[in-house]
This record gives structure tokens, sequence and C-alpha cells, in this order.
């Protein structure tokens, strides 16, 4: 055999080797993800494969997304198992088929009654957020309005970011991005490519120095006076999250870190995407388990406390939490980056089912991780999951013989 040949042989069974070795390394969803690889870098078109192992490991891959870690604390906030909570007729494997469901967590009373895993994820994987991680970055303006970064709701944004000078931005209140009520355009249409929405997030800034985000957001038009209309918009969002970096001047992984993860006992290191300018996406994609993001709930509904210290100002949740529109989706109100149900009830929300579900008057908290055949149920899996929740009331109510306001009225799914 010709020398070169032989050097060439031995040059691809090296290479074989290497790659052997680095598939080896990966975890099981690492290697799902390996194995249906996206093809468009919009997550909002990948077919239903590819989001099942993607929403799995979107941290892991850097041709997914950069991601910055959250990194935990030496101690775990305990979440004990308590007694399995009786739904009645209500058909959890019908639900979670029908949800497409990877993982539900049900906690009352500080005790897990519930928690049902399915797509082959587990109580150690981490799923990703979507517009969850709204409500985490609504609650690092509180953080930061305690700590003294940021003085006012009623400060004006260009106060904190003086490249939105001039823009439809220049008369809008921290308060008002809170609650959507810029009165800015803005389509939030999925199904759109052309949309505010899918085209945002691959912009880039030519003009030197200047956030890609903040660039694209100072050339939108204003279509309404401040404070006056909703209108859910995700660009918004991730100008509250610039906003708290530029005041804090700490990126906003390590701040979620410093004041809320690692003191309040998150038990494992989660992770928040990058945007292409090197900043959390912060109208989206926070990496945590299922259990982790239930502890999150248990954190806001016990008023923002953390390692016996207060997190955000005194009453912040109740303010954070009442509703400033009602919006008319899933009977549900608007408040800063959270959803309101009737009852005081209140909930972080992200596409595809990812959610956390908060209802203070019955010590209620359940955290939900999805693949919704459609991203933002409006087939039915929007008020199928109501339906559940309105189930697990039930439930609590009938224990304690009292009767309280509830979501909806518990039915079993549909099966579909």
């Amino acid at each position: 055999m010709p020398t070169f040949l032989k050097w060439l042989i031995g040059i691809i069974v090296l290479l074989l080797a290497a790659v052997g070795i680095y598939v080896a390394t990966l975890t099981d969803d690492q290697r799902a993800v390996l194995a249906n690889m996206p093809t468009d870098t919009d997550v909002l078109f990948w077919p239903e494969e590819t989001r099942e192992a993607a929403f799995r490991a979107m941290d892991a891959f850097p041709a997914l997304a950069e991601a910055r870690v959250i990194e935990a604390g030496e101690a775990t906030y305990p979440l004990p198992a308590g007694d399995p909570i009786d739904l009645g007729t209500f058909d959890m494997d019908v639900f979670m088929n029908n949800q497409n469901s990877a993982g539900i967590v049900v906690v009352h009373d500080g005790e897990v009654v519930l928690e049902r895993y399915g797509l082959d994820f587990s109580a150690v994987g981490k799923w990703t957020s979507f517009s969850a991680a709204k409500s985490f970055t609504s609650t690092l303006v509180g953080a930061a309005i305690a700590d003294g970064y940021i003085d006012s709701l009623d400060d004006p944004l260009v106060q904190y970011i003086p490249d939105m000078a001039g823009s439809a931005y220049a008369d809008v209140t921290i308060r008002q991005l809170l609650t959507m009520s810029s009165g800015v355009r803005w389509s939030e249409d999925y199904a759109d490519p052309e949309s505010d929405v899918a085209r945002f997030n691959n912009h880039v800034s030519e003009e030197e120095g200047v956030d890609s985000l903040v660039d694209y957001m100072r050339q939108l038009p204003r279509e309404a006076e401040p404070g006056t209309r909703w209108l859910y918009n995700t660009g918004e969002t991730n100008l509250i999250g610039v906003l708290v970096r530029e005041a804090t001047g700490k990126d906003l992984a390590d701040y979620l870190s410093e004041k809320v993860w690692a003191p309040f006992g998150m038990e494992q290191d989660a992770t928040w995407l990058l945007s292409n300018s090197g900043s959390e996406i912060s109208g989206c994609c926070i990496q945590a388990s299922t259990r982790d993001m239930a502890r999150f709930g248990l954190f806001a509904m016990g008023g923002g406390m953390a390692g016996g210290e207060r997190v955000v100002p005194e009453g912040w949740f109740e303010e954070a939490t009442t509703a400033a529109f009602e919006t008319g989706r899933f009977d549900r109100g608007y408040a800063y980056q959270w959803w309101t149900y009737p009852g005081g009830a209140y909930a972080a929300s992200g596409l595809y089912g990812q959610g956390i579900f908060i209802d203070p008057a019955r010590n209620l908290v359940i955290a939900t991780h999805s693949n919704w055949r459609q991203g933002t149920g409006n087939d039915g899996a929007g008020t199928e999951r109501n339906q559940f929740y309105a189930a697990v009331q039930a439930a609590i109510d009938a224990e304690r013989g009292e009767e309280g306001v509830r979501v909806g009225e518990p039915a079993e799914p549909m099966v579909r």
C-alpha cells in the first residue's frame, strides 16, 4: 500500500475515533439534537421532531445559540414528596399526550403532589422556557429597584438607554414597557417570517457601539399614545433586559444567579441564551429543569425572599401581578410581564406550552414544559391546560372543603 494512502487512512481512523469520543461524551439529549439538527435558524418554523430534540438542549450547541450560565448555589430548596393529589375523572395520560408534555410538577403547601414526565424527558433534564423568561426579566427590574440601580418605574427608558433618544420610545416609561403599552408598532405574528418577532433577533446594527436590539427597536414608528393600548411585544421585553444590564452593569444571567438562583436554592445550574450582540435574550430562552421552574414559582409566591433576604421591594409581586390590561387571551390579563387569572392567580407563560402557574390563595405552583403542536396553543392546547389548572384547584378545594375562584370548569381533556 502506498505510503500516502496509509497516511490518509490513518488520519481518517483518528478523525473517526475523535468523533466517537466526542459523541460518547454527549448526553442523550445532546445526541438527540445532533440526530435532528435544525436546518432553519428560526425556531418558529422547525418541525415537531426537531423541536422535541432541541428544546431540551438548545444551550449545548453554539450552532443554535450561545448561552451564559445561571449558577446555582450549594444548598438546594427542598421539594419533599406529599400525598398524591386526587384529580378525580381528569385523565392525566390523555392530557399529557394532547399537550405533548415533557414535564409537569405540581407543588401544594410546599410538597410535590404530582410529578410526571414524557417525551423521554426527566427531572434531571433542562427544557427551554421561551417567553416564561419574561417574568424572570420583570423580577430583575424589581431587584434593580431594591438595589438602587433604578429609581422608579416612571423613569423614562432613555434615562438608562440614551441611544433610544429621538425614537418612538423617547417618552415611554419603564412601567409602560413592563405592561407592553408603549404604543409603538409591532408585529408578533409567529407564522409570518417577515414579522418583527421573526426578524428582530437577526438584526445587526450598522452603528458602532449600538446594541443591535436597541437599533432595531428605535426604528419602529408610534401607533398609539403610551399607556393607552396593550400589544404583546417580545422586542420590548428584550429592551427591558438591556435596561437592566445598563442600569446594573451586570449580565442578566449573573444578576439572576446572584439575586435568586443561588440564594433561593435552585438545584441545577441553568443557562440563558444570548443574542447576536452577546446579551441575554431576555424575552426568551432560559434552559432549566421543571423542578427549578417550580421553585421560581415558590420564590414569587413567597413575595421575593431568597436566603433570608428581600430581593424585590415590599409588595412588588402584588403590584407586578395585578392586571394592567385585559387581553382576551384564555381569559387572562397582563401585568408586569406576568399573565393574570381570576382569583389572584398569575403565570409565566411561553410558546409551545412552557409555564409556571401560581395560585397564592391555594398555596399552589404548577410548572409545565411541553412541545405543543401549535406554538400559541390556539388549537385547544391552551384551553386544555387551563382545564388542568382548574382540575388541580378543584381537587385542593375538595380537600379543604372550600370552593374558591378557579381558572375555568375542570373537564376531561378531549382526545385528538
